[in-house]
């Protein structure tokens, strides 16, 4: 099929200039413009006259307009208003009165169009245009509908070869022609050169002869008189069309004559044309040239005056100066918001500089019109040169740059059709002026009551978070939305931006010596010794580093830098006992004390107490307890009575929650070294249900939380500590996470009462990018990235290492092979390796007993062989090793164990470590660049000299050269790992993080690095991508093929597949694709790449039935991916019906059985937790412990993932979620298979809560729901397939049942004596990361199955071992505690068989652990 391609897109945005001549373009190119397939005009062929001619108008982005369309309709003048019938539609209608719309466009004589772009709309559209008699005027809408382009010869379609028989597609040979005069030859800048050429390119084409040239330049100048828009100028376009129309129309004859000289008669209006760029103001008349002369005007006594006449409240000449991008198509079609906008600023104290653009020259604005005070000094020593297109004489210095327009900052609307194409570009001009950058816009596809009803949803969410962010935006602010059709801004949250500009720009202007600096450690779960704990970051020494740079930048830190015996362990240990329940009932003011008397603990001996307590001062460097006892009322006057009250509500006085001293105060503290006051973020919820405030929506934060964080921002004089910053150390605390809009905050979110305006930096894992948007974009957070930490190789220990020796020995020898059966055998055996790789055969004689010389010898030769192979598999796994610091730069070491685990044995260790070597040669010969220039040189003249593969050493380049420069640049950008630092520095100086997606090295390489920058996701229309479709499917049909090879051929009826953020954002969607691949389904992409639909395989070419689908959704892949929620929706809705046989379609089997018995919505297939709710609450439980069967652990989960999502849901704005209980229990109980992609090293199943909790709790819901066996009296169990899809190779997908998966991670890491003594060097975090494994080995062992094995061996390893204990005590008596509680647990519970003596021995050391713990939390000392 002729698929309909684009030439002009979005204004132009894949527009590109041509060298031809106009004239000779059109020569050249004449038969081109008018082809076999255009609908030729109907002047000639049709003499007789029309009555009346029906316009069809459709407004797409620009729904606000719609009363200016159809008031210029009523005012055209009238031979010709009498002559027409205009029905305008908003891009709404086509979906709310499909009907009516497809009537009125099929009998329409003229169809004009602008700003469409949701895809249902284009498809709609599309399908209706062939029907439009006449001309067909698109303006800046999606591409497909751009090729729709008609004016008599001229058209867009392309044709076979692409536009103009050039074999590419693109603009008509002209435009390309024109658009070469404009273009100022930077790639950035050629749609802004389009703009230029529509002034002047229906001029130039009266000079081109020809029907062709006349029908362009109408189209261009239609185009042109919607380009600026404004009442008369639609209204003379309007005349423009119709009545060239009509003219055509009347052609030959008496009568037609007198009817075309009346036509002609009327004189076409002269186009009113505004700037292109301006800058305006109320009291303004007109608009200002450039942003000097703006000033020169807003700050002269003139303004002033006219103000206090006018009685306009003007921000002090001396505010922070704000440049507020805007759009040019509101300005100039008087939307009320935009002078409102401009008010507010001012009345708020700070000074706008409204600058007005068409969308796609954001970026000629920063780079040409504006400045700021870093770019400035930069320039004048020299460490910046400015672009040669900036404008001094007409530039102004601002503070601050807001973009109400969202999109990219290159290309605006046109940027979005290549995301990230220049992204280099923006980050190269905001860094240069190293300000925030804001978005802050209305919603211009959402009505206020939808956005507070469901926060901001689909196409809207990517303009104005998805897009920017890629820029490096922050702080993204909802200012407001459609009323009807009108915008409407909210104004307080125009009050919030300005006043988290305010906290941006005050804390750039306050000195750092005076700054006051908030630092909030992480500290939850209670009890568990995860107090200054965070996600692969080692805190106590990222804190240590952290208070040590701030002080060599001027901060006051005290006297923690200059002190020799400060240590960042010490004041996390300090912290730990102000978080104990004991300590905190004394209230704040005995806290001090009770540091002290611990102090002197540590100095006696205590083992219980962190080492570094016993240093001079405790280590403390001076830091002393700061904090407040606060009562109801007093939190009341702070938090005002609105949100008091629903506080209140939530929490009555017996039901306080955490954080309360004995007199029923809340009680917030933390210590204080100079400005610098450290803090734990306070508990969420409240003992017994720690999550509970993130599952019922109505719910407040606890009082004390609330406190903590009012308290921390009240300015020192009213009380408080009057923060300037806050930084968030490690990933993740729970601000984000509080209850509020799930996206667009209000001011109901509880995130954006708590914070503020108080600048937010969130040092953040680099490999979480997926989790750190909700930190982005409901807390605020600006973002700063850290590295993950070195990666090890398993390696073979203990008897997995004599197995090794066992096995080599056997495959060498000849003579004593025989002899070895059986040790090979006991070796398996004391390793539990007989689970891993069961026998195929029966090693046992007739008695039963255990005889290995009856196997023959070609099958135990088989099974050494897989035994071998399996024991290299295990040595050769990676494990993340230890705990990363901020700001350290890796050694030599920890280098080579990146780039072995990058390279995969690619390169041998001696290349790499030569690489490394190579590395700090480098880095030493910048240092000599005269000498470095002439070895470059004379290398250059013997390449010339000698030929391409020669050097001047002679040696000959080999293959590897590629891999060896691609490790080189990996090792420069690991040394980076510095400006992790920089960039918390650059943020708490008010100045512009760069962007960088995130990500980890194995899976996206060097595209994540350097750390330290302002991490982002990717495009969610972009999913999948190419690589992860074709990985998807390879990995759906190895899940089959699995599956039928051990179901007697069968397929699955039901596979539930889990779709996480992370995992989709880190793959780009390889458990999306899989998803397509089962059921059936392919993606359709429209011209700009962009993913729009999932259209069904037939089933012939499919061959096969179409599997149905449980796609159970994590909060934030609901949220972020609402997009691919809707397409699968409406694809398991078309699945639903189809004219197919159930027996072949099991979507529509299951949904025939659910009608049968009238259930709502049968098809429903997308499954998550209530809207703005998120996870499954399973590990809380598990956590506590506070559960009786395994089963309940399932049912915990269906209960919190009953709510259905997509399309017919809502989706698009009615409601966002519908509890649907009758359908998840059908899918669960045929549900056969769960699928679940691992996307990273650093967490496999076994090192976090949330695997077991969502994965293994699914797995058990289905299985409640499976009938009773009748031979085994037991249920079905349900498979889990596991695929590790970090290595991002598209050769081989791995599937491996979870049993097998938890057996080689448990073996390779938790087991593994290399692993366990990295984390025992990380102190009290490392303590932890051991401690919750141990909780997450009975979350798995309670919802599928652990080995009894890996309880044996990490009983020995961790509790056992008597030096591991004491060093595990030591570190983090809580964390030592738990591991050996849930050792206890799983034996009380059935999961661990072991011996009596071996029990009697936990249960001592749970004892003493007890008493040490109570003994420490029962006094102050």
């Amino acid at each position: 099929s002729n698929k309909r391609r684009i030439a002009i897109s979005r204004l132009g945005s894949t527009l590109t200039p041509d060298t031809e001549a106009i004239a000779t373009s059109f020569n050249d190119d004449d038969d081109d413009i008018s082809d076999d397939d255009a609908i030729e005009k109907n002047s000639a062929e049709n003499n007789n006259p029309i009555d009346m001619v029906n316009i069809v108008l459709t407004t797409g982005f620009e729904s606000f307009n719609r009363d200016l369309y159809q008031k210029a309709g009523q005012l055209l003048p009238p031979p010709l208003s009498q002559n027409i019938h205009l029905q305008v539609f908003a891009d709404s209608d086509i979906r709310s009165s499909p009907a009516e719309y497809a009537t009125a466009v099929q009998n329409a004589d003229l169809f004009i169009g602008s700003l469409i772009f949701d895809y249902d709309d284009v498809l709609a559209v599309s399908e209706l245009l062939p029907n439009v008699k006449g001309p067909r005027l698109l303006f800046e809408c999606a591409t497909e509908l751009m090729a729709f382009n008609k004016v008599g010869s001229f058209t867009m379609e392309a044709k076979q070869g692409g536009a103009g028989g050039s074999g590419s597609d693109g603009p008509p040979p002209a435009v390309k022609a024109i658009l070469n005069k404009f273009s100022s030859g930077k790639e950035e800048d050629k749609i802004n050169g389009y703009l230029k050429m529509l002034k002047v390119g229906p001029d130039l084409l009266k000079y081109i002869p020809g029907e062709k040239a006349s029908d362009l330049r109408c189209w261009l100048e239609a185009y042109r008189y919607w380009n600026q828009g404004g009442l008369n100028n639609v209204k003379a376009m309007l005349q423009l069309v119709v009545q060239r129309y009509l003219t055509e129309q009347h052609q030959g004859g008496a009568v037609n004559e007198t009817k075309q000289n009346e036509l002609k008669s009327l004189t076409l209006p002269e186009l009113e044309v505004t700037p292109d760029i301006g800058l305006l103001h109320p009291l303004l008349d007109g608009y200002a040239s450039n942003p000097k002369s703006y000033m020169e005007w807003r700050l002269s006594p003139a303004t002033s005056n006219l103000a206090k006449q006018r009685k306009f409240k003007l921000a002090p000449n001396d505010s922070p100066r704000i440049a507020l991008l805007l759009y040019r198509k509101h300005v100039i079609t008087n939307q009320r918001y935009i002078q409102d906008l401009i008010t507010y600023f001012e009345s708020e104290g700070l000074l706008p500089i409204p600058v007005f653009i068409n969308g796609v020259e954001a970026h000629t604005i920063v780079r040409d019109w504006l400045t700021s005070q870093h770019e400035i000094e930069g320039v004048s020593h020299g460490t910046i040169v400015r672009d040669s297109t900036y404008k001094p004489n007409e530039a102004t210095c601002v503070d601050a740059i807001v973009s109400t327009i969202g999109f990219p900052l290159v290309g605006g609307p046109a940027g979005s059709m290549e995301a990230g194409r220049n992204v280099d570009v923006a980050a190269a001009l905001l860094e240069s002026m190293d300000v925030p950058y804001v978005v802050a816009s209305p919603l211009l596809l959402q009505s206020i009551p939808m956005w507070q009803s469901n926060g901001v949803l689909g196409l809207q969410s990517v303009v104005l978070y998805s897009l920017p962010e890629l820029d490096g935006a922050i702080d993204t602010v909802v200012l407001g939305g459609l009323v009807g059709d009108k915008i409407a801004l909210v104004p307080e949250r125009v009050r919030k931006v300005c006043s988290r500009l305010r906290g941006w720009v005050n804390l750039r202007k306050t000195p750092p010596a005076e700054r006051k600096i908030s630092v909030m450690l992480y500290g939850f779960p209670p009890n568990v010794g995860a107090v200054g704990t965070a996600a692969l970051l080692d805190v106590p020494n990222s804190l240590e580093q952290l208070l040590k740079r701030l002080h060599e930048e001027g901060y006051n830190v005290g006297d923690f830098a200059t002190d020799p015996d400060a240590s960042g362990q010490s004041l996390v240990a300090a912290l730990a006992i102000c978080s104990e329940n004991s300590v905190i009932a004394g209230g704040s003011d005995k806290m001090q004390s009770a540091i002290e008397q611990r102090i002197q603990r540590a100095k006696n001996g205590d083992e219980t107490v962190a080492e570094t307590l016993a240093r001079p001062g405790g280590g403390l460097a001076g830091a002393t307890v700061l904090g407040k006892d606060m009562n109801f009322d007093e939190l009341e006057k702070i938090l005002g009575k609105y949100m008091a009250k629903k506080v209140r509500k939530s929490w009555p006085e017996k039901e306080r929650g955490p954080g309360m001293n004995m007199k029923g105060e809340m009680v917030i503290n933390g210590l204080q070294l100079g400005n610098v006051w450290i803090t734990v973020q306070p508990l969420l919820g409240v003992e017994g249900d720690p999550m509970r405030l993130l599952f019922e929506r109505d719910l407040t934060p606890h009082p004390q939380y609330t406190a903590a964080y009012e308290w921390m921002r009240l300015p020192e004089e009213k009380g408080g500590f009057g923060t300037d910053a806050v930084v968030h150390l490690g990933m993740h605390g729970t601000v984000e996470w509080l209850p509020g809009q799930p996206l667009g905050n209000d001011r109901q979110s509880w995130s954006d009462e708590l914070l503020g305006g108080t600048p937010n930096i969130y040092v953040y894992a680099a490999n979480n990018p997926s989790e750190s948007i909700l930190a982005k974009r409901r807390g605020y957070g600006t973002l700063v990235s850290y590295d993950v930490p070195p990666y090890g190789r398993a390696g073979l220990y203990l008897e997995l290492a004599n197995l090794k020796d066992l096995v080599n020995e056997y495959r060498s020898g000849e003579d004593s092979r025989s002899d070895l059966r059986d040790a090979i055998w006991g070796s398996c055996d004391r390793a539990g390796m007989t689970a891993d790789l069961p026998f195929s055969f029966s090693v046992e004689n007739s008695k039963g007993e255990l005889d290995l010389s009856s196997v023959k010898v070609e099958d135990f030769d088989a099974w050494v062989a897989d035994l071998s192979n399996y024991l290299v598999t295990l040595e050769e796994r990676l494990f993340s090793c230890g705990l990363h610091t901020l700001g350290g730069q890796p050694t030599d070491k920890e280098l080579l164990s990146y780039l072995n685990a990058y390279f995969d044995n690619k390169l041998t260790v001696d290349e790499l470590e030569d690489v490394i070597a190579l590395s700090h040669e480098e880095q030493k010969s910048t240092e000599l660049q005269p000498r470095n220039s002439f070895l470059s040189w004379l290398q250059s003249f013997a390449d010339n000299f000698m030929g391409d593969n020669s050097d001047i050493s002679g040696t000959q380049t080999s293959d590897d050269e590629p891999l060896k420069e691609e490790a080189l640049k990996i090792v420069e950008l690991l040394k980076r790992n510095t400006e992790e630092m920089d960039g918390v520095l650059t943020a708490l100086n008010g100045g512009y993080v760069k962007p960088c997606p995130g990500g980890d090295l194995l899976r996206d390489g060097t595209s994540v690095l350097p750390t330290g920058r302002n991490i982002h996701a990717l495009d969610p229309y972009r999913m999948p991508s190419e690589g992860a479709w074709t990985r998807g499917q390879r990995a759906a049909e190895e899940i089959l093929r699995q599956h039928q090879e051990s179901n007697n051929g069968a397929f699955p009826e039901t596979i539930a597949v889990t779709l996480w953020g992370l995992d989709t954002i880190k793959t780009r969607g390889e458990a999306i694709a899989i998803v397509l691949a089962l059921v059936g389904a392919r993606p359709v992409k429209e011209g700009t790449g962009r993913t729009v639909n999932f259209e069904l395989v037939p089933l012939e070419e499919l061959g096969r039935p179409r599997v149905d689908v449980l796609a159970s959704l994590s909060g934030i892949f609901r949220d972020s991916f609402a997009n691919i929620v809707d397409l699968l929706d409406d694809m398991f809705e078309r699945a639903s019906v189809a004219e197919e046989s159930p027996d072949m379609n099991y979507i529509k089997k299951h949904c025939l059985d659910l009608e049968a018995t009238g259930t709502e919505r049968p098809a429903a297939r997308l499954f998550s937790n209530p809207p703005g709710d998120y996870g499954s609450m399973v590990n809380e439980v598990v956590g506590n412990g506070d559960w009786d069967e395994t089963e309940s652990l399932g049912e915990i989960w269906r209960g919190r993932n009953t709510y259905a999502y997509g399309r017919s849901e809502g989706g698009g704005g009615v409601r966002s979620g519908t509890a649907r209980p009758e359908v998840l229990d059908k899918l669960l109980s045929t549900t056969e298979r769960v699928v679940q992609e691992i996307d990273s090293v650093e967490y496999g199943l076994t090192d976090i809560q949330e695997y077991y909790s969502n994965t293994g709790a699914l797995k058990k819901a289905a299985e409640n729901r499976k009938q009773v066996d009748p031979n085994s009296v037991a249920k079905k169990k349900v498979a889990v397939s596991i695929i590790e899809a970090f290595g991002g190779s598209d050769e081989k997908v791995q599937v491996k049942d979870v049993e097998d998966v938890l057996r080689m991670e448990y073996r390779s890491k938790f087991l593994n004596p290399k692993w366990r003594d990295a984390m025992l060097e990380q102190g009290s975090g490392g303590a932890y990361e051991v401690s919750q494994r141990m909780t997450a080995m009975v979350g798995w062992a309670a919802t599928a199955e652990v080995d009894n094995f890996v309880f044996d061996q990490a009983a020995e390893r961790y509790a056992l071992d008597e030096e591991v204990a004491k060093r595990l005590q030591k570190n983090n008596p809580e964390a030592f505690k738990n591991v050996v509680r849930r050792l206890l647990e799983a034996n009380g519970r059935g999961m661990w068989s072991t011996d009596d003596e071996t029990i009697e021995k936990l249960r001592q050391l749970y004892s003493d652990a007890d008493d040490l713990v109570e003994q420490v939390a029962s006094s102050f000392g």
